[in-house]
């Protein structure tokens, strides 16, 4: 499963970096975003240089578990885009199909992602302890961080 996390961060930063340097060219390529409205070059932008932090956030935890936090804003920003995809479908200003053609380019990358920066919470879990001014982590949760990073 390391693998998944891996090729999820360097497609985010490789096609926020795409969004950002070409974005005319990555409009034209992608799926059903012709569909939802004309080329915006600044909007694109715009969400090319989220995407590429979020992909930043993601694999910085991966090569650094304690960089935790990189990867839960990275998550929360594909979370929330996917979010307005699916409220803009329930609310009818796009088509429902859209979920489909949405769901490898943001709807299953943004599950991927929280599934990556939140791992499920496991019983007999040891409080916090104070490590050092600036750590506070338990043993048990760094194994179990190194755990889920090691898949």
């Amino acid at each position: 499963m390391r693998w998944l996390i891996w090729v999820l961060d360097v497609l985010l930063v490789v096609n926020g970096a795409v969004m950002v340097a070409a974005p005319a060219w990555w409009y034209g390529i992608i799926p059903g975003v012709e569909d939802i409205g004309p080329l915006n070059l600044h909007f694109v932008r715009d969400i090319g240089a989220a995407y590429a932090v979020a992909g930043a956030g993601l694999l910085w935890f991966a090569l650094r578990p304690p960089a935790r936090p990189g990867a839960q804003a990275g998550a929360a920003f594909l979370a929330l885009h996917a979010a307005v995809h699916l409220w803009d479908a329930a609310a009818g200003r796009e088509h429902v199909h859209q979920l489909l053609v949405d769901t490898p380019t943001v709807l299953l990358p943004a599950a991927l992602a929280l599934w990556i920066a939140w791992p499920p919470r496991h019983r007999g879990a040891t409080s916090m302890k104070e490590k050092s001014d600036d750590q506070m982590v338990p043993k048990k949760m760094a194994r179990q961080v190194r755990a889920h990073v090691e898949l």
